[in-house]
């Protein structure tokens, strides 16, 4: 058992805390946010405190921590946070639901893998990944770090999927395919192609790459 601090005091956080409490042998003592952001200093009934600050209230020594965030900007505020917290010495733990199938994959730390996701054998997933509850995950695949699925994807077969990738509800990507750096696969879009291009944006059935820049700090 960890005592464990949460990066956030949104919904994700409070989802985090729920599970948590509830699915785990976590201990959940306070949360944290940046200063920038600190105007309560209670949250859920436990102590809320600066990020900036928290190695003084809750060392590394004694705590983990935990920043289960959205994908704004591509999952790179997340991953700010996280590269953040590993320089000022935290582990980070992961959370995998109860409820759903792992098998004995690899799966690294600051994950959050909610109820009904099936990740089959021969799969790696790396650290700071966002599985929401109900995708389908094949089999000798790999999933590296900084990613988001939101719910009801089914990533088949032999896929490997690069960082900072965004996947909608219900997209659907082939086997085989290479999912490259910052792909964004839209809700209900399918990936029939076998690679995509870095920092693209997919649409449609079959998916097509919509052309121009945009700002991903949109999503």
């Amino acid at each position: 058992m960890a005592k464990v601090v949460i990066f956030g005091l949104l919904d994700t956080a409070e989802l985090a805390h729920y599970y948590l409490q509830h699915d785990s042998e976590h201990e959940v003592v306070a949360f944290t946010v940046s200063k920038e952001y600190l105007k309560e200093t209670a949250f859920k009934g436990l102590p809320v405190v600066a990020f900036e600050d928290i190695t003084t209230a809750y060392p590394p020594s004694d705590y983990k921590l935990f920043a289960p965030m959205t994908a704004k900007s591509m999952n790179q505020h997340r991953e700010k946070i996280y590269l953040e917290g590993k320089k000022m010495g935290y582990a980070f733990i992961s959370y995998i639901s109860s409820k759903a199938t792992i098998f004995d994959n690899e799966i690294g730390e600051n994950c959050f893998i909610l109820e009904d996701n099936t990740i089959q054998p021969f799969t790696k997933i790396g650290n700071n990944v966002v599985l929401w509850s109900g995708n389908h995950i094949g089999h000798h695949g790999e999933i590296k770090d900084h990613v988001f699925f939101t719910s009801h994807v089914v990533l088949s077969g032999h896929c490997v999927v690069e960082s900072h990738c965004f996947f909608g509800v219900n997209a659907t990507i082939r086997d085989y395919t290479h999912l490259k750096k910052g792909t964004l696969v839209a809700m209900g879009a399918s990936i029939t192609k076998q690679e995509t291009d870095e920092w693209g944006v997919y649409v449609g059935n079959p998916a097509k790459k919509l052309e121009g820049k945009l700002s991903y700090k949109m999503y």
